[in-house]
């Protein structure tokens, strides 16, 4: 049997060929970089591609025990607030005409006021804690899954519902749980991937503006730029951006390889 044959080998290629595109455009990015850093020939604009590499050979062991445990401590804290907030509140007002009453108008107070707006009061109601930069991220991710759960319940086709109650499913606990959290899912996964990236990026500034104990991606990257070490400061953008992205990818491959697999029939190549 020829061993170019073999499952595994086709496997290998299949994946060269699928992701092969990816490594020539990062490829392509990293030679731009270095090309446009030789160029500029000022480290305090651009540091360069190996000066980065360099920082991170100097830096890895307190970004990885020190401050990326405490970024995701803070995010961990303020998604978790959010999920047991938003969900219950956004499932009711989409569930209940009496919830959307009562509910829309604080939602809509509240929910156009930018969450670094409220880092002054976390800093004074939490102190620089761990505390301020979960609520801060709290107040970023909360909105986005409330208003998702909310469209995803609101629009549960009413035939559903109806069929639903001809098969025995009367009571309200029955049909959220057999008709209308199936319906919603994909909408309420959409409100959660949204709220992660939020998420991300306000734990980043509440970090930079105090909220926080003295660690953290957002603090070390600030307390780098006030030293104009922008090399360390540019490596801790690339650990976010690595990061946000690692996050981002196992959440879809969790929820829309395994909860979501129906809707596979629905893509287009």
């Amino acid at each position: 049997m020829d061993r170019s044959d073999s499952p595994l080998v086709e496997r290998v290629r299949d994946g060269i060929a699928d992701h092969g595109v990816e490594a020539l455009s990062v490829m392509g990015l990293i030679v731009v970089w270095q090309l446009l850093a030789a160029a500029i020939a000022n480290p305090l604009k651009l540091p360069s591609f190996f000066q980065v590499v360099d920082a991170l050979l100097r830096q890895w062991e307190t970004i990885l025990w020190v401050d990326l445990r405490v970024s995701l401590i803070h995010f961990s804290m303020g998604m978790a607030a959010g999920l047991l907030v938003a969900l219950p509140i956004g499932m009711a007002m989409g569930w209940s005409r009496v919830a959307d009453r009562v509910f829309d108008p604080i939602v809509e107070l509240i929910r156009p006021i930018p969450p670094l707006a409220w880092i002054p009061f976390a800093i004074i109601w939490f102190g620089l804690t761990p505390q301020a930069a979960g609520f801060i991220v709290f107040v970023g991710a909360v909105f986005p899954i409330l208003i998702n759960s909310y469209v995803g319940f609101r629009s549960v086709p009413r035939i559903y519902v109806e069929s639903a109650m001809v098969l025995g499913a009367t009571r309200n606990r029955d049909l959220i749980r057999y008709v209308a959290i199936p319906s919603a899912l994909p909408s309420i996964a959409a409100g959660i991937r949204i709220a992660m990236g939020i998420a991300w990026m306000c734990i980043v500034a509440a970090e930079m503006f105090g909220a926080s104990t003295r660690s953290g991606l957002g603090y070390r990257l600030w307390d780098y730029y006030s030293l104009h070490m922008m090399d360390l400061v540019f490596l801790y953008m690339i650990v976010l951006g690595l990061l946000g992205l690692l996050i981002d990818r196992t959440f879809r491959f969790v929820v829309q390889e395994r909860l979501l697999r129906w809707q596979e029939g629905l893509r287009q190549n």
